[in-house]
């Protein structure tokens, strides 16, 4: 299988306030994640995939009732950001597989998911542009941490487990695919989202979209790896 074409060198240096606010709130919330999981990378995948699927049914949900009462259309936006919810959401079905959640953890989850949601849906009623740059930042971190994963599969830290099979059917991946080859689809994944979102919010930002404009609604739903070979 050949692996997906991921640019790691892909930041949005934040401009003005509300890029700094953005790339403030996720660096405080990427302490936490270190402090919390270290390198257990499974578990923290777990944990905050939870999360990282509540922006995108956020953003499709308020976009849906814009468009609704200003009877215009969404140029694509509700269906990318609902794929972009149920991908994250297979994620977390995927690693749920890989690193079984303790009863604290799914405390966790339920406890920040209710907080994440409230806040990053009045966020998003406030402003939508920086809403789109904290997912952009997020998912920036996410590629690290995804990238940090690979590395402690590389080097044996961590055991390189056959891929579960909700991944197989997911990704479309060979019997023979094992965990590394899920980290890889998974990290391309959330390069994806990364782009579209810093795409997002330089659209309502009024600059350039440049390399990270919204992709056709379908192709959220690829398998990653296949449109990279």
């Amino acid at each position: 299988m050949t692996a997906p074409l991921v640019d790691l060198s892909v930041h949005h240096a934040p401009r003005g306030v509300s890029d700094r606010v953005a790339f403030g709130f996720t660096k405080v919330l990427r302490f936490c994640a270190d402090t919390f999981f270290a390198k257990r990378y499974g578990h923290r995948a777990v944990v905050l995939e939870t999360v990282a699927a509540v922006p995108g049914m956020v953003g499709a949900t308020i976009n849906h009732l814009t468009c609704l009462r200003r009877m215009c259309d969404d140029k694509g936006w509700i269906k990318t950001l609902m794929d972009e919810a149920e991908n994250e959401r297979m994620h977390l079905m995927t690693f749920i597989e890989v690193a079984k959640p303790t009863l604290f953890e799914r405390f966790v989850i339920v406890a920040v998911q209710w907080v994440f949601y409230l806040a990053f849906f009045a966020l998003y009623l406030v402003s939508a542009k920086t809403a789109h740059r904290v997912v952009g930042y997020f998912e920036e971190e996410a590629v690290i941490s995804y990238t940090h994963y690979l590395a402690e599969l590389d080097e044996g830290r961590s055991p390189n487990l056959p891929a579960p099979a909700i991944a197989l059917k997911y990704w479309d991946l060979p019997a023979t695919a094992t965990l590394r080859d899920v980290v890889l689809v998974v990290r391309a994944d959330e390069a994806h989202h990364r782009d579209v979102n810093h795409g997002f919010a330089n659209e309502l930002g009024g600059l350039p979209v440049g390399e990270v404009a919204p992709c056709p609604p379908h192709r959220e739903l690829q398998p990653t790896w296949k449109t990279a070979a």
